[in-house]
């Protein structure tokens, strides 16, 4: 493909997956378009899920791990942050379609008569509804190669129209146009001291009932799949054994793009979708990030404190902004998962003793808010280094008003709607709002930084753009009254006026955001706070680290 032009052809991949769940179809098909981008293509990578919800900004973490929101203001599934953190290009709304997306916009089409009486179906209306959020990206003539990665896996109820949409579009675009990845499971019996091919071949049988013969097998393995093994999947999956690709499991997800390079992954799909390109993957600044991410130089640990850290997807941006911050300042970042549920005063200096910082976690509710505020409590009297998003910055205000400014009944109207002094108040667009879903301040917006604060040494300008997620807001009625107790709010919205950052003077690092800084982390550029943030920390620690030898 030349990519000459203004616009782009472009050519579809589908990954789907199959055995389990939680194979990895999303750090495969990042891994890909990695590949294939350092061959100078472009690419894209969106997915499709199967559930009802639609989108996942209601679910709780538990359910569905963290919620990532993209600049557009869409609330998406973690993977969308693999694919930015990978690609270092934003995604959309564009990006992340659901089930009940899909059906919604069918049935709102319905509604308005615009089926003109016809019966509606799940064939062809939901397909082709399907289809046609598949080929959006695409439309845009801004891809090469547009990468679809399929939820759930083959066989389940849900996926099936998703299957079938796929199915029809490669007899659509044709065979040269699309492509189909399936990533399975080889299990390894340690009764028997072998691994078993026979899921796989189940799981490509299930696929095929359905129209798909997968034109690459990606195996994931705890162990290397001998070159004998590959020859008998190809035979009874009907793929050569070049095109079985062994995915072992691996150290890191970063390892994931250079482990497909090794198994020629990318040039297997170039050649099937029949596109010349001889250049070499540009890897050097991945590999040097890997490199210092397998080298560090020192260690450093920091409490990440929060309400959902059982399931530690609940914050992946997070724990993969602190990997890239690590790297760019070669530092290893050892996170302690603590719950603020049971945080109180009593055990507070045993369970954050040591730490070398402290990052209260974002979230809703009032469950484990005061193991937060007594966290933030700690690291401001004790000179720890402190990052508080969005939550964590809310709750660093209330124990500021407390403990500082002498607001002892200081609250958020979101805990406690009765509160005297309500110092993180609802917005004032949000107070009629009653539907929960996508109604949120969501999306990047403008933040005005003061010039000499901390916020301005960390960003280095006076204007950015950072992704928000939240209803509640700094009460500015009382801005005078911090302000004089001492607090900075460093950061504001031109627009709206509404405090994005505040940090304190007499302090190694103090710093309470409202919007995620998180979401933006990425391999090529790491977010400039949490850079900050962990220099921080480590200069913490250097004093105890010299008088410990």
């Amino acid at each position: 493909m030349s990519g000459k032009g203004t616009s782009k052809k472009s050519k579809y991949i589908f990954v789907t997956g199959g055995v389990t769940s939680s194979l990895g179809k999303g750090i495969i098909a990042s891994s890909l378009a990695k590949l294939l981008q350092a061959r100078g293509l472009s690419c894209t990578i969106q997915k499709f899920d199967p559930y009802i919800n639609i989108d996942p900004g209601t679910l709780n973490p538990y359910e569905h791990g963290e919620c990532y929101v993209t600049n557009d203001g869409a609330e998406t599934d973690l993977d969308l942050g693999h694919y930015e953190r990978f690609l270092n290009t934003p995604t959309s709304q564009a990006n992340n379609i659901t089930t009940g997306r899909i059906y919604h916009n069918v049935i709102t089409k319905e509604r308005k008569g615009d089926y003109l009486g016809k019966t509606v179906q799940v064939v062809p209306h939901i397909t082709d509804e399907i289809k046609r959020n598949i080929l959006l990206l695409g439309e845009t003539g801004k891809y090469d190669i547009v990468i679809t990665e399929i939820g759930g896996c083959v066989g389940d109820i849900e996926s099936l129209p998703f299957i079938e949409a796929a199915r029809q579009l490669k007899w659509d675009l044709g065979e040269k146009n699309t492509l189909f990845i399936h990533l399975t499971l080889i299990p390894y019996l340690s009764s028997a001291g072998e691994l078993k091919t026979k899921p796989t071949q189940h799981s490509v049988k299930t696929l095929s009932e359905s129209g798909i013969q997968p034109d690459i097998l990606v195996c994931r393995t705890e162990h290397p799949i001998p070159q004998e093994m590959k020859r008998k999947i190809g035979l009874f999956c009907n793929v050569t054994e070049q095109d079985v690709i062994e995915a072992m499991d691996a150290d890191t997800i970063y390892d994931v793009p250079l482990l497909m390079k090794e198994e020629r992954l990318d040039s297997r799909v170039l050649y099937k979708l029949d596109i010349y390109n001889d250049k070499d993957s540009n890897l050097v600044n991945w590999k040097n990030f890997l490199t210092k991410l397998k080298n560090p130089k020192f260690e450093i640990t920091i409490g990440l404190i929060g309400k959902y850290v059982e399931l530690k997807d609940s914050y992946k941006s997070i724990a993969e902004a602190f990997i890239h911050a690590g790297v760019a300042n070669e530092i290893k970042v050892n996170v302690k998962w603590i719950s603020s549920e049971t945080m109180d005063e009593e055990n507070l200096q045993d369970t954050l003793a040591g730490l070398d910082g402290i990052l209260v976690a974002p979230g809703f509710g009032e469950r484990g808010i005061q193991g937060k505020i007594n966290a933030v409590t700690y690291a401001r009297e004790n000179n720890i280094p402190f990052l508080g998003i969005c939550l964590g910055m809310q709750c660093a205000v209330i124990e500021f008003a407390r403990n500082v400014v002498g607001l002892s009944d200081a609250h958020s109207f979101e805990m406690n709607p009765d509160s005297p002094h309500p110092v993180i108040d609802i917005m004032e667009d949000q107070k009629k709002v009653s539907e929960k879903g996508g109604t949120m301040r969501l999306g990047a917006y403008p933040c005005k930084i003061e010039k000499g604060t901390l916020a301005h040494k960390i960003y280095g300008k006076t204007s950015i753009q950072e992704r928000h997620r939240h209803r509640y807001e700094f009460n500015n009625q009382y801005l005078a009254q911090f302000q004089q107790a001492g607090l900075i709010t460093s950061g504001v919205n031109p627009d709206s006026n509404l405090v994005e950052i505040i940090e304190l003077a007499n302090h190694p690092f103090f710093v309470g955001v409202q919007f995620h800084p998180e979401y933006k982390s990425t391999v090529e550029a790491p977010s400039p706070l949490f850079v900050h943030f962990v220099k921080a920390a480590y200069q913490h620690a250097v004093p105890f680290i010299k008088n410990s030898k």
